[in-house]
């Protein structure tokens, strides 16, 4: 089915979504998203949608869909966030993503949105993540944090990242599990300048054994740094 240039493109993309529908995947992944309505997931596959997405970014009039917000549906909401992954322009996408973000509903939402272009100077991105760290706002503050974590702790890593991040108050959940993903992986890759964090309780309780409980499970630490990290547990 070919969109014409008469079209209205958003509801020409939810006929599109809805052709691709698999109830079973609907009802698995509904459960893997409790905040959000099980009415406003179609149930369309990660590798379909991705596909999708790449012929829609072709298409000139797609920004009257990426404009038309807030989305109703979780697929239409991952189709943006696939369709900014894909630019190829940084100022564009940081643009692009800055406008999505306080629309995003979720954490897979949140955490799948990963622009390519970003790899290339991610310091250009520091002001903007300060921005989101600080903005209060759920899913925002969460993305910061995960482009610190995708970023900054490998050529580009200073403590002064890890302090920004033990520095974030949140009570919400969906944040406060990014910053233990956060600090299991910067023990990961960063452990000595790290592990101080962990031994000083710079972080809240739950944080602090969430942090723990994920850096145990990886497989990038070693038996004796696991070891270490067990008797460090808040009880």
């Amino acid at each position: 089915m070919a969109l014409h240039s008469d079209e209205n493109v958003t509801e020409y993309i939810k006929q599109q979504l809805f052709s691709m529908q698999d109830l079973e995947y609907k009802a698995f992944h509904s459960r893997l998203m409790p905040t959000i309505s099980p009415e406003t997931i179609i149930g369309v596959r990660t590798p379909a949608l991705r596909k999708f997405a790449k012929e829609m970014a072709k298409y000139e009039g797609v920004e009257m869909f990426m404009q038309d917000l807030p989305h109703k549906f979780y697929e239409e909401n991952n189709l943006q966030g696939f369709i900014i992954e894909g630019m190829k322009d940084f100022d564009k996408c940081l643009a692009e993503v800055d406008r999505f973000l306080p629309y995003v509903d979720n954490w897979a939402t949140c955490d799948m949105m990963r622009p390519k272009v970003f790899k290339r100077n991610p310091k250009m991105l520091l002001p903007k993540i300060r921005e989101w760290i600080a903005s209060g706002k759920t899913y925002t503050v969460r993305y910061g944090i995960g482009m610190l974590m995708t970023y900054f702790l490998d050529e580009y890593f200073d403590v002064k990242y890890v302090d920004e991040v033990a520095a974030v108050e949140s009570e919400e959940y969906y944040v406060k599990m990014m910053v233990a993903w956060y600090f299991a992986t910067a023990l990961a890759k960063q452990w000595d300048a790290v592990i101080p964090y962990i031994e000083n309780g710079k972080l809240e309780k739950w944080t602090h054994n969430k942090a723990i409980q994920k850096a145990i499970e990886s497989y990038r630490i070693t038996p004796l740094q696991k070891e270490y990290l067990r008797g460090m547990k808040h009880r």
